[in-house]
């Protein structure tokens, strides 16, 4: 049985495009793929004593790890650069202190000779402690530099021993760097606590979550992460809001990721010219356990505090993700003696109203998603919307008259029957 959860901090980018509509240029833009560098993928191994269990398909977790790990360096593509990290290899002993130290590279990410790799995992043998916090902050600095993706698969039989080291934090604490990085986890054991926790780590960082009970499924679910680092991808780009709108950051069309804690509001600026369209989107990812009552406003406001357009939503507990957005088509100016067109400043304010139970960590703070778009505008501004509607109220007017009508002729045409079948 596979059961995966795709959470949205990774679908949000797909929702947050819909939302705006977003066409981007050819160019390279912020958020754009440029494919400069190599992706790169961190495969992380639970080596602990516990993976010695003979229960999938008559062979032990190791064996059916092993025998999965040679079958993917076999598929890997030649543009993926791919290393190996070890939790729980090395150290057999009963120190707590020393078995969370417990992480090695046992091959480094680089291009890949497959058979120094495969040398490599033939050694392991299940040993120690299970330090998943710690192997991930390591894998993470694996893979830290250039900008193409970044994928850790962590396989683990069982949670992690080393906390208050909980790797949820640390998987959270990772996906604020900005750096565009996914974690990917499989669980070896169907057991409701660690399915718990390694989906946790996943839906941090907008990865997925699998439970593998067989060394076919380990090996298919493996290659198809390995396959889809190599898929072109789009990473937002790391942004920081400010407080207010006159210290914050300009954006151009793209993707754009930040921060935003419990209760704040975040300001973003954008540039707009005459004739053309400000398209904005937000979608706020709850990572961690918050009250089910919750909601996210954006509004476009003037350097002066006037509202110009707001989108709001809220949320109810039932979804993770909360998103809305907004549309700000800016008029043609009429002749300009200058010849320049005049750029109006806009300032995009995002606020969230989420609350969490005491016990929950607001920091870092939640994962928010911006896209920003401006495109040419209509022809007519004032024509944009209508109460939502845009130019659907001329169909919404067309079908009233026309039902008004339709009811006239049939009602004339009933009462007519009926005096001709009492003439009869």
């Amino acid at each position: 049985m596979i059961r995966r959860t795709r959470p949205v901090a990774g679908a949000i980018a797909l929702l947050a495009a819909l939302t705006a509509g977003i066409a981007f240029p050819a160019g390279a833009a912020a958020g754009e793929p440029t494919g400069q560098d190599a992706p790169k993928v961190d495969l992380v191994l639970d080596v602990s004593g516990s993976m010695r269990a003979k229960d999938i398909d008559g062979r032990s977790r190791m064996a059916a790890a092993k025998q999965a790990f040679n079958e993917v360096l076999d598929a890997t593509p030649e543009e993926v650069q791919l290393g190996i990290r070890t939790l729980g290899a090395n150290y057999p002993g009963d120190d707590r202190k020393e078995g969370c130290k417990d992480t090695a590279q046992l091959y480094p990410v680089g291009p890949l000779d497959r058979t120094e790799a495969k040398t490599a995992v033939a050694t392991l043998v299940p040993t120690g402690w299970t330090p998943i916090g710690p192997a991930l902050l390591k894998a993470a600095d694996d893979l830290d530099g250039g900008d193409g993706s970044k994928r850790i698969v962590l396989i683990s039989d069982g949670e992690d021993t080393c906390a208050p080291l909980d790797p949820c934090e640390v998987a959270r604490e990772i996906a604020a760097r900005g750096i565009g990085l996914t974690i990917d986890t499989l669980g070896l054991v169907p057991n409701a606590k660690l399915s718990r926790q390694l989906s946790c780590i996943a839906e941090a960082t907008g990865g997925t979550y699998t439970s593998v009970e067989h060394q076919d499924e380990l090996t298919d679910r493996v290659n198809e992460l390995v396959d889809r680092a190599a898929e072109p991808v789009v990473t937002p780009v790391a942004t920081e809001g400010a407080d207010s709108c006159d210290k914050a950051p300009v954006l151009t069309s793209g993707l754009y990721t930040d921060r935003e804690e419990f209760g704040q509001q975040r300001w973003y600026r954008v540039e707009v010219l005459a004739g053309q369209e400000l398209r904005a989107s937000v979608s706020v990812a709850a990572d961690r356990a918050v009250r089910p009552d919750h909601g996210l406003l954006v509004r476009a406001v003037t350097v002066h505090d006037r509202e110009i357009v707001r989108g709001e939503a809220t949320g109810n507990g039932r979804t993770d993700v909360v998103s809305t957005g907004l549309r700000y088509p800016k008029p043609e100016l009429e002749d300009d003696d200058s010849g320049k067109p005049a750029a109006e400043t806009v300032c995009l304010g995002v606020t969230t109203s989420f609350s969490a139970d005491a016990g929950v960590k607001t920091t870092p703070g939640l994962p928010l998603e911006l896209t920003v778009d401006v495109v040419d505008g209509p022809d007519d501004a004032s024509d944009v919307a209508s109460f939502g509607l845009g130019r659907g109220w001329w169909l919404l007017g067309a079908l009233v008259v026309t039902g008004f009508l339709a009811g006239l002729v049939w009602g004339w045409l009933s009462r007519w029957r009926v005096a001709v079948w009492r003439t009869n």
